[in-house]
């Protein structure tokens, strides 16, 4: 350590911090315009110079590096004169109109003006002509006559979201900044993030759907939890009244240090859509009705109990929401366990990461990611499979791609060449469903090259022998002809691998929606393993989960064979403790059905009723007719929702929910990062919180539950009940996420699992493991192969984003995805009408001809609902865990005439 004395005030600081670091860290207030923490310095308004004994010159001090003994003054006249000449020379060569300008309020400039006492320029600077107002985004608003060219927007775009879009154009007097080569925000590559919305210091970028809404003055600021995808972004929600004026991302907080995508800081207005549910709705001679709560939940209760007793609690069947807060799932699996004594409860984890729960669990003894997202920008090596990062996960693409610039090596496999692939060392285009011959073939050159980590295999691994001998079958030349890498390939990425750790391991539903699914898992494992990359910082197994709290559903025991935190049905022990807790006896104790097994049950008739909550089933469940005549089978269906949807039109009850911002509660991330998501208006008519409903339908059944808020849930039933929970209290949950596990009130957490190779069931278990192919490959009648998933500017059904001005503009229609090949084969043009069929059924969507799309495939989403995939896909799932197979499936393609 050395000392520096700053305004008299003597400051203990490390060698290598600026001036403005260590002024900062000991609240001492220097301005500045450029500046950004965690960022490398343009150093190009000069605002926070600094007058430094000794030296010739003033000093900007975000560049300035201390010394031993350095005296350093912020406020000399001679300071002060050089920071009013550059705002005097900003204010005049520009239009910053106070009075109208969005920023008011919160303008860097207008903040630092006031501080120096500017009322006005001294002077009128000659006009200089800059571009009008740039509003053909969708999103935002550029306005280069305010401008300061700070270059804060160029940062946040290139630096931090490495979208690469805005840049500074021309020379001298002509500089402005541009998108791409110098065309309109509307028509360039920008992704509508609005990050640079955010880097902004003054009113030249804006977001186009707070105009007019609220000054900065008249806000509050609730921070919450994001509610999309699984990356947990922690959020800023600007409120005026009840109305959310503005998103911005919270600067310094995990997973996202301030980041958002388009979804996170632009899809909030779905909570105020006039098409929210109101009431509850009974169906009567096939119409909807209004009804009252006790109408509604006597009748709910009544069928129910009807059923139970007539055909037993095996005959009622629950679907959680992966979407709604833990306090919600918790309180519907107890529902069913607890007062229907049935243990069919499930969620849509069946669906897309169950096989990372069941693979992990194997493998590991713990069914999370192992590592975290801010490690992505640190390690040595990145390996991402089936992964589609830049639009399933936006945010966590950006840590990737920072540390692909940081120097990692970056190795992108997937057989689609997906955004991320650009910036790959090596891009493999692999097969669909040939992850485990591709896996096996890179762990053959590992071994027989003896390159794998000897020390770390023999000291916390078990069944290396057996593994050894089944890869030793996957030489790269076979390898190759399952994979379509090439051997080559498949060598130089097994030696990248060896020769960069640590290293990361990255994959999402690409790896987990097949046949193979739990296999495609713990095949990942055994490579991380073979290196070493377990255990560690910057290493691990990291899947990056599909919805905001579907980590959380898991968690808070919406599976059909664990209790929250992952105590198992069938344990003596954990079912003692649950009837004492919950003041019941008889909790089921065997495992319940899952989704699949639930559908099936209801089309023979053996399942007579099921409870939906939160979940659009007809839509993101595969064979879209086979879940509708399902549906059609049942004798009673209940949903919990926020909208219509096309499921809520099968229900005989529909319940109506409380939204996100509209209870208070936790989600968990990807990361197992438990964070606190906040209430900022109540939910519309008469809309409850889905924990209420629940808890009002088990007094029906005789039930006693005192609960009556998501905090009295958290902290007297599902953290003392469950040890990975034990120490995140609700109070300590307010100060910041918390990844489980968390045991004591003086836990802070575990960022990494398995430290130092301590598996949770003692050493990691090497599975020896065959490829086998996808259940439906092409044939002459279906020559393709259809895989799915989902594109940036929509989620899921569009129950959400479907109700959020500007998202359905930037994605209007769906489109089917196909090479250029198969299109010039086809005589297909882009943008024209293709008809997509399977054997169950049929869709008619737009060709997108894509330069990424290989021959033989077609890529779908299931965003809209009359071309949804689903009409396409199977119902055959992986052997373990049943996830359907929605990355492959056999189609043709034919243009419509």
């Amino acid at each position: 350590m050395i000392t520096v004395t700053i305004n008299n005030k003597v400051c203990q600081a490390e060698a290598d911090q600026t001036i403005l670091q260590v002024a900062t860290d000991n609240g001492i207030h220097i301005p500045t315009l450029c500046h950004m923490d965690g960022i490398h310095d343009s150093f190009s308004c000069r605002i926070c110079v600094v007058e430094v004994v000794g030296a010739r010159t003033l000093i900007p001090a975000c560049a300035g590096k201390v010394a031993d003994g350095m005296v350093v003054n912020t406020a000399t006249e001679s300071v002060l004169s050089a920071r009013r000449n550059i705002v005097n020379l900003l204010l005049s060569n520009g239009e910053h109109n106070c009075l109208s300008c969005e920023k008011s309020g919160e303008c860097s400039l207008q903040s630092i003006a006031y501080e120096l006492g500017i009322e006005a320029p001294p002077f009128i600077m000659e006009s200089i002509e800059k571009p009008t107002v740039d509003d053909s985004s969708v999103m935002i608003v550029r306005d280069n006559r305010k401008c300061i060219l700070c270059r804060r927007c160029v940062t946040a775009c290139n630096d931090i979201v490495c979208n690469d879009v805005l840049s500074l154009g021309f020379r001298g007097s002509d500089t402005t900044v541009i998108c791409d080569n110098n065309i309109d925000m509307g028509s360039s590559s920008c992704v509508q993030c609005g990050q640079c919305v955010q880097a902004c210091p003054v009113g030249a970028l804006t977001d186009k759907k707070s105009i007019g809404k609220a000054r900065s003055w008249e806000v509050k600021k609730v921070r919450t939890t994001c509610p999309y995808c699984g990356v947990g972004c922690q959020l800023n929600l600007h409120v005026k009244g009840d109305k959310i004026v503005k998103v911005t991302g919270v600067e310094d907080a995990y997973p996202n240090k301030g980041r958002l995508c388009v979804k996170g800081r632009y899809g909030y207005d779905f909570i105020y859509s006039p098409e929210r549910l109101t009431s509850p709705l009974i169906k009567e001679n096939g119409k909807f009705r209004e009804a009252s709560w006790d109408e509604a939940l006597d009748l709910v209760a009544n069928k129910f109990k009807e059923i139970i007793a007539a055909d037993g609690p095996d005959a009622v069947g629950g679907i959680s929401c992966a979407r709604s807060i833990n306090e919600d799932s918790y309180q519907m699996q107890k529902l069913f366990r607890a007062a229907f004594k049935s243990p069919n409860i499930d969620h849509c984890a069946r669906v897309c990461h169950a096989p990372t729960v069941a693979g992990l669990i194997k493998s590991f003894g713990t069914g999370g990611m192992t590592n975290s997202i801010e490690e992505f920008a640190d390690t040595n090596c990145l390996f991402v499979i089936g992964s589609n990062m830049t639009e399933a996960h936006p945010i966590a693409s950006t840590f990737v791609k920072n540390g692909q610039r940081n120097g990692a090596k970056l190795i992108v496999v997937d057989p689609r060449k997906a955004k991320l692939a650009d910036y790959a060392d090596e891009f493999a285009q692999i097969k669909v469903g040939s992850d485990v011959a591709f896996l096996n073939g890179l762990m053959n050159v590992l071994i027989t090259e003896d390159l794998y980590d000897k020390d770390f295999v023999q000291d916390h691994c078990d069944n290396f022998d057996a593994l050894k001998e089944k890869v030793l079958e996957y030489p790269p030349k076979r390898a190759s002809e399952i994979s379509g890498v090439s051997e080559e390939q498949i060598i130089s990425i097994a030696h990248m691998l060896a020769d960069n750790k640590p290293g990361m391991a990255i994959y999402t539903l690409g790896i987990t929606e097949h046949t193979c699914g739990t296999n495609n898992v713990m095949s990942v494992a055994n490579l991380q393993m073979l290196l070493g990359n377990v255990g560690k910082p910057n290493t691990g197994v990291n899947p990056l989960r599909g919805q905001n709290n579907v980590q959380g559903a898991c968690d808070m025991g919406a599976l059909p064979n664990t209790y929250h935190g992952y105590q198992s049905v069938t344990d003596p022990a954990a079912k003692a403790k649950f009837e004492q807790a919950w003041n019941v006896e008889g909790l089921p104790d065997k495992l319940g059905l899952m989704i699949p097994d639930m559908f099936e049950k209801l089309e023979t008739k053996e399942m007579k009723a099921i409870y939906i909550f939160g979940e659009n089933v007809v839509g993101t469940e595969p064979d879209i007719s086979h879940v509708i005549k399902c549906l059609e089978a049942a004798e009673f269906v209940v949903c919990n929702d926020i909208f219509q949807t096309e499921t809520t039109q099968y229900a005989d009850v529909v319940l109506p929910a409380a939204a996100w911002s509209e209870d208070e509660g936790t989600f968990t991330n990807c990361e197992r990062r438990i964070s606190r998501v906040r209430k900022v208006k109540e939910a519309p008519g008469i809309a409850k919180p889905n924990w209420w409903i629940f808890r009002e339908i088990a007094k029906r059944f005789g039930q006693t539950w005192e609960a009556d808020s998501g905090q009295e849930l958290w902290d007297n039933e599902i953290a003392p009940l469950a040890p990975v929970f034990a120490g995140a209290t609700f109070d300590k949950l307010d100060q910041g996420g918390i990844q489980w596990p968390c045991k004591t009130p003086e836990d802070p957490g575990t960022q990494i699992l398995h430290l130092d190779g301590n598996f949770t069931h003692g050493k990691g278990h090497l599975m020896a493991l065959d490829w086998t192919p996808p259940a439906e490959v092409p044939d002459a009648d279906y020559p393709f192969t259809l895989s799915t998933g989902r594109r940036l500017y929509h989620y899921h059904t569009r129950t959400q984003t479907g109700r959020c001005e500007g998202l359905n503009e930037l994605l209007p229609e769906e489109y089917a995805d196909i090479s250029e090949v198969d299109a010039a084969r086809l005589g297909i043009e882009h943008g024209e009408m293709i008809v997509v069929k399977s054997r169950r059924g049929t869709v008619k969507v737009k060709a997108q001809v894509s330069e990424r799309i290989p021959e033989g495939l077609v890529w779908m989403a299931m965003h809209y609902f009359e071309n949804n995939a689903n009409w396409l896909t199977t119902r055959s799932g992986d052997t373990i865990t049943k996830t359907p197979e929605y990355k492959a499936c056999a189609v043709a393609i034919e243009k419509i005439q």
